[in-house]
């Protein structure tokens, strides 16, 4: 039961923070570049490369507690990271009648979370040393 409000918690930060990005970033981006799920992207890169910095992270770190990891990757990162909206924001865009913008949208959400897990683990094997 303890490790079940362990992730409770990390998902209670991790989802108002995601909800906080969001709306910042959808605020200062769609008045410049238009409408797109602007929030959803960044949080979700921003998300796939912490998750893979700090899973390296403790992968290396055999002293950290288990709970830790469950705050941070199950709880935080799993709350803050959101793949629901961005196929729901997708599939949107597509029923009205756009045909571009959801495809770019899918096309930088899966390209970019994969180089960001990519430079999380770079990195994390830079600063760490982790194999």
């Amino acid at each position: 039961m303890d490790k079940l409000i362990i992730v409770g918690i990390g998902g209670f930060f991790g989802a108002n923070a995601r909800y906080a990005l969001t709306i910042w970033t959808d605020n200062i981006l769609a008045p410049r570049w238009g409408s797109f799920p602007y929030g959803t992207l960044v949080v979700n890169i921003i998300g796939s490369f912490g998750l893979a910095f700090f899973g390296a992270w403790f992968s290396a770190r055999t002293d950290l507690s288990p709970y830790l990891r469950l705050l941070l990757g199950a709880g935080f990162f799993g709350a803050f990271t959101t793949f629901s909206t961005y196929a729901n924001e997708s599939i949107a865009m597509l029923e009205s009648g756009a045909r571009v913008l959801p495809l770019l949208n899918l096309l930088l959400n899966n390209g970019c979370c994969f180089i960001g897990v990519a430079l999380g683990l770079m990195l994390s094997h830079k600063l760490f040393g982790v194999a």
